[in-house]
C-alpha cells in the first residue's frame, strides 16, 4: 500500500500560498506547509486562522492568489477536487458535502468506475461498504438517505467515504468532532495505522490532546501566517496554546475558575418536558417517553451520541418536528407542536447545530443575519405611513450600527457587517448565532452542540457566556457529545441513547468514562434524588 515513495519523503509542498476574499479579507498571507508519506501533520490555528481555506486549495476548492503547489515532487495545478482526487488526494470536510437525496451507498461511490459498467451493482457496493465500515469502527446504515441521517452520522459517511475510495493523501477537517471518546480513540487507532502503511494524513484540529495522540509534525496557524513548524515530542500544551492565541493562561485554565455565581437554591422550573415521544425522518421511533425538567439558573446536560434523539428533542421543543405524545411547557404553558414563531417570542432561544444550513441564510451579510429572529420589531423596522400594523421596512441605518456592537462585543471576526455570513469561519458564525439568540434577552436557551469544531478560545468564550446566562438566572439545555464540556459547565447531566433517558445525575464526582459508557447503551443510571 502506497509503496511509491518511502517514509519520509516528500509528498506535498506548497510554498507562498496567499488568498483573498472580498471585500478585503487576508485569509492566508505566504503560508508554507509540508507533509511527508507516512506521516501524521495536525495543522492548529484559532478560527478564522486559516486551516480550513489552505487545506481547501490543496484539494481544489478555492485557487490560491499567489503561490505553488508540488506533489510527489511536481509542480501542479489544482484547479478543482477532481483534479486533486486524480492526485491521491481526498478531505473530510467540516462542513459536510453529501448529496441529501442520495443513499450512504451512493454517496460513497459516487463517481467511482462500477465493475459490471455499465450497470451498476449497488447492492454488492452495499455490502462491501458495511464490511469496510466495520473494520474500521465506524458502523453505518449504506442504504439510508443522507437526509435521514443525524450530524455525526453524516461525519462518518464523509470519513468512510474518503478512506473507501483508497487516498494517498487524506485532510480530517475536525474529524471527532461528533465522535466520543471511545470512538476517537479508535479513529485514532485507524489514522496511526493507516500512517504506518504509508498514508499522509493532515490532521486539522483546536483539540490539544488530540494533537498529542496522533501527530508527528504540528504546523500552528495565526492570522492567516505560519507562526511555527515543530515536531510533536517537542511541543507542549503550554507552547501550543501561546503559539496558537499567544497567551496560554486564558485558554488553558479551567472556565469552572472564572468568578460565576452559584445556582439559586429555589429555583422556578423554566422548561418542563413530561412523557414525549416522536419519530425521526425514517418514521422510526427517535423519542420513547423523555422527562425531565430545566430550572433557571441552572445548566442541563443532555449527553449522546449522534443518531440517538438529540436532534429531535431539539426540534420538539422549538416547534420543528411534531411529538407524537407527551406535553412540552414553558413556565408553565403548554407549548407542545405550537408554530417556531410562537414559541421563540415567549423566551426561547435557539443555536441549532448546523450552523451554516439552519443557523444563518449564508448569502445574506451579517447585518441581516444579526436581526433575523427581530428584523420585523422596531427599532429595525418601521411600517411608514401604511395603515396597517406590520412592520415591513428595515431601517439599514440603525441595523447596521446594532451590527457593529455586536461583532465588537461578541469578537465576531469580520471586516464589514455586509460581508456574507458564508465567508465567516465556523468559530464566528457560532458567534454571530450567538450574539443574535442573546440579544433577544431570552428566559431558556436551547444550545446544540454549541462548541463543534471550535478552537480552544472560541469555546472557552461560549462556555464564560452559557456561565453567564446561568448568573442572571437564565435556564440553559445544553445538548452536547463533548463528555469534556459537560463535565466542566453543567449542574445536571442526562444521559440519552436509543431515544430514552438512562438517567439523570447531578454533576458531582461524575466519571468520564462512565458516562461515556452509558451514552453506548452499556447500563442504565440510577437516578439520585439530587438529580431530579
Amino acid at each position: 500500500m502506497y509503496k511509491d515513495f518511502k517514509h519520509g519523503d516528500l509528498v506535498v509542498e506548497m510554498k507562498g500560498i496567499s488568498k483573498r476574499f472580498p471585500p478585503n479579507v487576508i485569509a492566508l498571507d505566504h503560508v508554507d506547509f509540508t507533509l511527508r508519506a507516512g506521516e501524521v501533520h495536525a495543522l492548529l490555528g484559532e478560527n478564522g486562522a486559516g486551516k480550513t481555506t489552505l487545506m481547501n486549495i490543496l484539494y481544489g476548492l478555492y485557487q490560491a492568489d499567489e503561490g505553488e503547489i508540488h506533489v510527489y515532487g511536481k509542480k501542479v495545478n489544482i484547479k478543482s477536487p477532481k483534479d486533486a482526487l486524480r492526485l491521491g488526494i481526498e478531505k473530510v470536510h467540516q462542513n459536510y458535502m453529501l448529496i441529501d437525496e442520495l443513499t450512504v451507498t451512493e454517496n460513497i461511490v459516487l463517481g467511482l468506475k462500477s465493475p459490471r459498467e455499465p450497470l451498476l451493482d449497488l447492492e454488492q457496493a452495499a455490502r462491501n461498504i458495511a464490511k469496510f465500515a466495520r473494520n474500521i469502527g465506524l458502523s453505518i446504515d449504506p442504504k439510508a438517505k443522507i437526509w435521514q441521517l443525524s450530524a455525526g452520522e453524516k461525519q462518518r459517511v464523509e470519513i468512510l467515504k474518503a478512506l473507501y475510495r483508497g487516498a494517498k493523501i487524506l485532510i480530517l477537517d475536525e474529524p471527532t468532532q461528533v465522535l466520543t471518546p471511545i470512538e476517537a480513540r479508535q479513529l485514532f487507532q485507524a489514522i496511526r495505522k493507516l500512517a504506518r502503511e504509508g498514508l499522509s494524513i493532515v490532521f486539522v484540529t483546536h483539540k490539544l490532546p488530540e494533537v498529542f495522540a496522533t501527530s508527528d509534525r504540528i504546523t500552528v496557524l495565526r492570522k492567516g501566517k505560519v507562526v511555527a513548524t515543530l515536531n510533536t515530542k517537542d511541543a507542549n500544551e503550554k507552547l501550543l496554546a501561546e503559539l496558537i492565541v499567544g497567551r496560554a493562561e486564558d485558554v488553558l485554565v479551567p472556565v469552572r475558575k472564572v468568578g460565576i455565581a452559584k445556582p439559586r437554591t429555589r429555583a422556578m422550573t423554566v422548561l418542563e418536558v413530561k412523557g414525549v415521544c416522536a419519530v425521526n425522518d425514517k418514521g422510526l421511533p427517535a423519542l420513547k417517553n423523555v422527562s425531565f425538567s430545566v430550572r433557571e439558573g441552572e445548566i442541563f446536560a443532555i449527553a449522546g451520541i449522534a443518531g440517538n434523539g438529540e436532534r429531535e428533542l431539539a426540534e420538539v421543543l422549538v416547534g420543528l418536528r411534531k411529538a407524537l405524545k407527551g406535553r412540552v411547557f414553558f413556565m408553565g404553558k403548554d407549548i407542545t407542536n405550537k408554530p417556531v414563531e410562537e414559541i421563540m417570542n415567549l423566551g426561547i432561544a435557539y443555536i441549532p447545530e448546523d450552523r451554516l444550513g439552519v443557523g444563518v441564510v449564508p448569502d445574506l451579510p451579517v447585518y441581516l443575519n444579526i436581526v433575523l429572529t427581530m428584523h420585523s420589531s422596531p427599532p429595525f423596522a418601521y411600517k411608514w405611513l401604511l395603515p396597517i400594523n406590520i412592520n415591513i421596512f428595515l431601517n439599514k441605518e440603525i441595523i447596521k450600527r446594532f451590527t457593529k456592537d455586536a461583532i465588537s462585543e461578541y469578537g465576531i471576526k469580520a471586516s464589514s457587517p455586509d460581508v456574507p455570513a458564508k465567508y465567516l469561519s465556523g468559530g464566528n458564525l457560532q458567534r454571530l448565532i450567538l450574539a443574535r439568540e442573546l440579544l433577544k434577552k431570552p428566559k431558556l436557551l436551547i444550545a446544540q452542540h454549541p462548541t463543534r469544531g471550535l478552537d480552544i478560545a472560541a469555546a472557552r468564550f461560549m462556555h464564560e457566556k452559557l456561565l453567564q446566562l446561568k448568573a442572571s438566572g437564565v435556564a440553559v439545555l445544553l445538548i452536547s457529545e463533548d463528555l469534556d464540556e459537560v463535565l466542566s459547565i453543567s449542574d445536571r447531566i442526562a444521559v440519552i441513547y436509543e431515544g430514552e433517558i438512562m438517567g439523570i445525575v447531578p454533576n458531582v464526582n461524575v466519571n468520564i468514562e462512565e458516562i461515556g459508557l452509558l451514552m453506548m447503551g452499556v447500563k442504565r443510571l440510577k437516578t439520585s434524588p439530587a438529580a431530579s
